[in-house]
């Protein structure tokens, strides 16, 4: 059974950080992209973040460039996505993604709101 179930949502202070965790399982993790999405009521879902299969090389949507990390842990089978100087607009559910040619799994999401 394949899951993916993301943790470390939660409320933060404009300015403050987050760590956000997804752990995997049912599915073979070293042969999948991960990507963290995020999605605002009203709004489509925005890919905030990609890591490959090796964590090689990663990408970011320019909204948080230079404030969010992408990583992964194939040994545990887990990806992070480690948020600095948060911002009212980073207030979104935060959803892990895993992918290959083949298929696509999403977790649950959880939900982050950035406000004082």
């Amino acid at each position: 059974q394949v899951q993916l179930v993301e943790s470390g949502g939660g409320l933060v202070q404009p300015g403050g950080s987050l760590r956000l965790s997804c752990a995997a399982s049912g599915f073979t993790f070293v042969n999948y992209v991960m990507n963290w999405y995020r999605q605002t009521p009203g709004k489509e879902r925005e890919l905030v973040a990609t890591i490959t299969s090796t964590g090689g090389t990663t990408n970011y949507a320019d909204s948080v460039k230079g404030r969010f990390t992408i990583s992964r842990d194939n040994a545990k089978k887990m990806v992070y996505l480690q948020m600095e100087s948060v911002k009212p607009e980073d207030t979104a559910v935060y959803y892990c993604n895993a992918r290959n040619y083949y298929y696509s799994y999403w977790g649950q999401g959880t939900q982050v709101t950035v406000s004082s």
